[in-house]
């Protein structure tokens, strides 16, 4: 079986990992760091607001069980593309939505469903997401991995 990786950005990656985690076709997830400048980052690090890294979740899916549209139709169901660095109660640049793409294809279906939604008239604000091409995935600390899973919640509370 072939997989491929899908990379978002969504806000605090606990809720948005399990949400990924529970969909048919993904076989893994990973929370983690991209998009910043220093090398190996901590959650210390990240929370200063001083690397430029996002929290995201690394999906491995089969693309044969799910589509990469169908993860983005998730991604923007999940969380508010149009707040700047922010989710809910979370604020800063590790919180902007974002998807890192892997591949040219993922490239464009990610700017298509972007325009899409933006179309679509569903938001009264502009959509935000940054489309970037995939960096280093840091993975973040053993703790954060499957965080909610482990004290058996399937969202955060807000």
């Amino acid at each position: 079986m072939t997989t491929e990786k899908a990379t978002f950005g969504a806000g605090c990656f606990w809720g948005v990992e399990e949400t990924f985690r529970a969909l048919p076709g993904v076989k893994s997830t990973a929370v983690g760091y991209a998009g910043g400048t220093k090398e190996n980052p901590s959650y210390e690090d990240v929370c200063s607001d001083e690397t430029g890294h996002a929290e995201v979740v690394e999906v491995e899916f089969d693309p044969q069980a799910t589509d990469y549209t169908k993860l983005l139709d998730v991604f923007w169901a999940n969380h508010n593309p149009t707040t700047p660095n922010r989710q809910g109660p979370d604020v800063g640049t590790q919180y902007r939505s974002v998807i890192f793409y892997h591949s040219p294809g993922q490239k464009a279906q990610a700017e298509a469903s972007k325009a899409a939604l933006e179309k679509s008239g569903k938001h009264s604000r502009p959509i935000v997401t940054q489309i970037e091409s995939a960096p280093k995935f840091w993975r973040a600390e053993e703790y954060h991995q499957k965080y909610l899973q482990k004290r058996g919640q399937t969202h955060c509370a807000i």
